[in-house]
């Protein structure tokens, strides 16, 4: 039996149990966040804080995303299922430096001057990818609970097999931002591909049977 970790509310209740690797995780999903507010009040955000601020906060969106989508994989491929637990506040965290991304962008770069906003996404391709990307992170993010899942059935798993979709636009943004040196992102681009290609069934059965022989033991693939 793992250890948990239980976080107390008003009532004895209602209680939140982690495991030490879920509470580590929400810690670390904060600490990015906590650093740039220390840096924006300590003028540690470069010559130019709002790009600097908007940049952090898509590359720890980008950053989470992917290591959301690495979580099933991880399992496939190791049967470490504990992993699978972080999938969805993985997501969710994602889609929260995401919102912070564009609420910069639009708000301290644009004063949410709808004129200036839709000049930009009519003339600037990433501008377009990038918001396409946020628009399909949001219903994934609305529609992450158990709730959801159970309301919507086999049209939930359908739904968030978008958030792959949602990945390959972020890494084009983030290629397109760059413009020269795209290395980074191409790498980016790169191990989503690869984590897609890891989720084909015939590709996830075999890796599957890879694991099982390993550990000398058959093992059913986790669900999507």
């Amino acid at each position: 039996m793992q250890n948990t970790i239980q976080i107390p509310f008003v009532t004895d209740k209602l209680k939140i149990k982690l495991t030490p690797l879920q509470a580590l995780t929400h810690i670390a999903a904060w600490i990015p966040l906590i650093v740039m507010i220390i840096d924006a009040f300590t003028n540690n955000l470069t010559i130019n804080p709002i790009q600097e601020a908007t940049f952090r906060t898509g590359k720890t969106a980008l950053w989470l995303l992917v290591l959301s989508l690495a979580c099933t994989p991880i399992n496939t491929l190791f049967g470490f299922r504990a992993v699978l637990k972080l999938r969805r506040p993985l997501g969710v965290y994602a889609f929260m430096y995401a919102a912070i991304h564009f609420s910069i962008y639009i708000g301290l770069d644009y004063f949410f001057n709808l004129q200036l906003i839709w000049i930009e996404l009519s003339q600037k391709r990433y501008v377009i990818v990038g918001f396409a990307a946020f628009l399909i992170l949001l219903p994934l993010a609305i529609t992450s609970t158990k709730g959801w899942q159970k309301r919507m059935k086999r049209w939930w798993t359908h739904l968030h097999r978008l958030v792959y979709v949602a990945g390959i636009l972020v890494a084009v943004h983030y290629t397109w931002v760059m413009k020269s040196d795209i290395r980074e992102p191409l790498v980016w681009m790169g191990i989503i591909v690869l984590l897609l290609i890891m989720r084909i069934p015939i590709v996830r059965k075999k890796l599957s049977g890879i694991q099982a022989i390993k550990f000398g033991r058959k093992r059913a693939p986790a669900r999507s």
